[in-house]
């Protein structure tokens, strides 16, 4: 344990950001599972419906600095691709 008291706050700080961030990539996953459930079941409504959802976290995660820009842009492509290639 650290004895400088700046250091101690960072230690308390920084614990609570990996909490944090840990929830938003799980809930990230769990958003992009129900894309791809609902692309296995053929529902192409529920499909989108469930894409839209994860293309908003998918930001909201990047904006808050959870995951890089461009990570995010690249499982929104992902995720989108599933669902078009559905409908075709």
């Amino acid at each position: 344990m650290a004895n400088i008291k700046s250091q101690k706050k960072r230690i308390i700080t920084a614990e609570k950001a990996r909490v944090r961030n840990r929830a938003v990539r799980s809930e990230l996953k769990t958003a992009i599972k129900h894309v791809r459930t609902a692309v296995e079941a053929g529902d192409v409504e529920a499909a989108q419906a469930a894409a839209n959802k994860a293309n908003r976290l998918l930001d909201k995660a990047a904006s808050k600095g959870v995951i890089h820009k461009n990570q995010a842009a690249n499982r929104k492509s992902g995720v989108q691709h599933m669902v078009n290639a559905m409908s075709k």
